[in-house]
């Protein structure tokens, strides 16, 4: 896009645009052995794909499994925005925010 606009403004046609946008360009990167900027992209694309979602779809004091890292939990204290804002169960409690795309619904039913 040749004008930045804001995640929050665009539309669900926009947003997955910039998604695929963003995937191809990190492909070419991880391709290009350029981690850093692989690193970005992603994490652009793990922003984008949060807007996508409705943070009514999740819940205080619920637990979900973090994406991408098998056996990790996170519990939701609050949410602002497209941020689930909790700790990591089992690690040091320490608060972290999370974008709502990195959250699926457990398969334990952890609470």
């Amino acid at each position: 896009m040749s004008t930045e606009k804001r995640y929050s403004t665009m539309t669900e046609f926009e947003l997955k645009q910039e998604i695929a946008q963003l995937k191809e360009k990190a492909r070419k990167a991880e391709a290009l052995g350029i981690v850093n900027e692989f690193a970005v992209l992603e994490r652009k694309s793990i922003m984008a794909e949060a807007y996508l979602l409705n943070p009514k779809d999740f819940h205080k004091g619920e637990v979900y499994a973090i994406k991408n890292d098998p056996g990790t939990y996170f519990k939701i204290d609050y949410l602002n925005g497209v941020f689930a804002w909790g700790y990591r169960l089992g690690g040091q409690r320490q608060q972290e925010a999370l974008p709502i795309s990195l959250l699926e619904q457990s398969k334990g039913g952890q609470s």
